[in-house]
C-alpha cells in the first residue's frame, strides 16, 4: 500500500482585495475601455445612476496639477464636492443620443476573410468550386497567403485537383490582388499580372532576378535583360511599390478607434495647457434613495447587506475613477515641464525621462506612473503619441544637451533620407554624423536603431 503522509507549513503572500484589483483596472483602462466599464458597473450595480455633469471631469482637476489632495478625502465628501461645484445638471436626451451614437458607431474592423466571402457570395460559379473555395479562405493566414499548398489542400480534403485550380484561380481574381498565393513571390507576380499582364519588364524581373534586385544588381539585371540601368531603375521603383503583406489592411486584432486620453495643446497666451478627454465618460454617483432605505426599519438584514455591499463598490468606482483622472492630468502636466521642447519643436527634442523621475515629484511609485500611462495615448501639436514614448534613456551631448534614443533614431532618419542615393552612407558615416552633431553613439547602435527604422543596410539602399 502506499503511504499518504500530510505536512503543514506556512507561507505568507500578497493578495489583493477586490477594490484594489478594480482601482488598478480603472488605472490602467483607456478611455474607450473606462466607458465600457462604466457602462457594465451601472447595467450591475442598481444603486449607481449616471447624472450628466455641465462640465467634463478634467476641467474641475485643473487647480493645482501637483496637488492631488483630493484623493485622501472621502467617498461622500468627493460626491458632495462634485455636486457643489454644479456637476450634476440633469442628464438631457440630446446627451444620451450623442452617447448612443458614438456608441453605435463603433463597429468591428472587417476580417481579410469577411472581405473575401463576400466576394464570393457574389460570384457566379458552380457549388463544388464554392465549397473549394471556401476550405482556401479558411487556410489563408493574415497576409493573405495560403498556409499549405493547394494540392496538398485538395488531398486532404479529397477535392478534385481541378475543381480546386478553379478555386485557386478565383481567389486570387478577388480583392486585394495579390491574395491567395502560396508566398511573397507569387503574390507579387499576381499584382503585376493585375496592373499590367505577363510581358511587362516589372514581371520579368520579379519572376526571374528577384534575388539581384534585392541586392540593387541593376547592371546584371540590365545586361541579362539586355536594357539600360535606367530602365531597370525605373522598374525597381515600381516594384517597390508593390505590397508583401496583401491582408494588411484587414488586421483583425488592431484597433482603429485609438482615442486620447489628454490632450496638450497651446492656449490663447501661447503657453502649453494639458486636459482630460472625459467628455463622453458618464458621471457616477450613489442614489440617495438607496441610501435611504438602509436606514428603513423594514428591510430585512439580507437585502440591507446587499445594499451596503453595492453602495461600497459604487463608491469605490467613484473614486478609482477620480483618482485615475488626477493621476493622468497629473502625469500630462510633468510631460509639458520635461518635454517642453517636443512639443514645441518636435520629436528630435525628445530628452531623456524616467517614470521615477515623475513618480517622484508627484509622490507616487514608479509602478503606478506605469500603469497610469500604460495604453494611454495622448493628442499634441506633434500629433497622437503613446504616452510610454516620453520615457526613454538617451544620450549627453558635447554641449550638455540631452537627446532621447527616439530622437537619436530621429536624426538617423534625417541623415539616410538627406544621403546621396548613389553612395548612401555607411552605420560607421552615420555615426560620424551624429559624433559632429555632438552626439557619441556606438557604430551597433546605429545599426540596431536603423534596423527598428526599417532602413536596409548602405549596400542595399544603393542606386545606380
Amino acid at each position: 500500500m502506499s503511504d499518504f503522509n500530510l505536512h503543514q507549513s506556512l507561507s505568507q503572500q500578497q493578495t489583493l482585495a477586490p477594490q484594489m484589483r478594480k482601482s488598478l483596472e480603472i488605472l490602467q483602462a483607456g478611455t474607450m475601455e473606462l466607458t465600457q466599464l462604466i457602462t457594465q458597473a451601472l447595467e450591475t450595480n442598481p444603486v449607481l445612476e449616471d447624472v450628466t455633469e455641465s462640465l467634463s471631469l478634467d476641467e474641475g482637476m485643473n487647480e493645482d496639477p501637483d496637488s492631488l489632495e483630493h484623493l485622501n478625502e472621502t467617498d461622500d465628501d468627493w460626491r458632495d464636492r462634485q455636486i457643489m461645484e454644479g456637476r450634476s445638471s440633469p442628464w438631457t436626451q440630446e446627451d444620451e443620443e450623442r452617447r448612443q451614437h458614438l456608441y453605435e458607431s463603433i463597429v468591428a474592423p472587417e476580417t481579410l476573410q469577411q472581405h473575401l466571402r463576400q466576394q464570393l457570395d457574389l460570384s457566379m460559379v458552380e457549388p463544388d468550386v464554392r465549397e473549394a473555395a471556401v476550405v482556401l479562405l479558411g487556410n489563408l493566414d493574415e497576409r493573405g497567403f495560403l498556409d499549405l499548398p493547394a494540392e496538398e489542400l485538395g488531398r486532404r480534403m479529397d477535392i478534385k485537383p481541378a475543381v480546386m485550380n478553379k478555386a485557386v484561380n478565383l481567389i486570387q481574381s478577388f480583392d486585394p490582388p495579390g491574395v491567395g498565393a502560396s508566398g511573397v513571390l507569387e503574390s507579387l507576380l499576381l499584382q503585376l499580372e493585375r496592373a499590367g499582364g505577363r510581358d511587362t519588364i516589372e514581371y520579368r524581373i520579379v519572376r526571374d532576378h528577384l534575388e539581384d534586385l534585392a541586392r540593387k544588381r541593376h547592371p546584371q539585371i540590365a545586361r541579362t535583360l539586355g536594357t539600360s540601368i535606367e530602365r531597370i531603375v525605373e522598374a525597381a521603383s515600381r516594384i517597390g511599390r508593390l505590397t508583401l503583406n496583401p491582408g494588411g489592411d484587414f488586421n483583425p486584432t488592431g484597433n482603429p478607434y485609438v482615442q486620447p486620453d489628454a490632450i496638450i495643446e497651446f492656449n490663447d497666451e501661447g503657453e502649453l495647457e494639458a486636459r482630460l478627454t472625459g467628455e463622453n465618460l458618464p458621471n457616477l454617483r450613489i442614489n440617495d434613495f438607496y441610501k435611504d432605505m438602509i436606514g428603513k426599519s423594514g428591510l430585512d438584514t439580507k437585502s440591507r447587506q446587499f445594499l451596503r455591499d453595492q453602495i461600497r463598490d459604487g463608491r469605490s468606482l467613484i473614486r478609482a475613477i477620480s483618482l485615475r483622472q488626477e493621476t493622468i492630468l497629473a502625469i500630462a502636466h510633468k510631460l509639458i515641464e520635461h518635454q517642453r521642447d517636443f512639443f514645441r519643436k518636435g520629436p528630435r527634442f525628445l530628452r531623456p525621462l524616467t517614470m521615477n523621475e515623475i513618480a517622484d515629484e508627484l509622490g507616487m511609485h514608479a509602478t503606478t506612473v506605469s500603469r497610469a500611462v500604460a495604453g494611454k495615448y495622448l493628442l499634441s501639436p506633434q500629433g497622437l503619441t503613446e504616452m510610454r514614448a516620453f520615457f526613454a534613456t538617451g544620450y549627453q551631448t558635447q554641449d550638455g544637451t540631452e537627446v532621447s534614443n527616439a530622437g537619436v533614431r530621429e536624426a538617423i532618419q534625417q541623415l539616410v533620407a538627406a544621403e546621396n542615393p548613389a553612395k548612401p552612407m555607411s552605420d560607421e558615416a552615420l555615426m560620424k554624423a551624429l559624433a559632429a552633431q555632438g552626439v557619441k553613439v556606438a557604430r551597433r547602435t546605429i545599426a540596431k536603431y536603423r534596423e527598428q527604422l526599417g532602413i536596409l543596410p548602405s549596400h542595399l539602399r544603393k542606386v545606380f
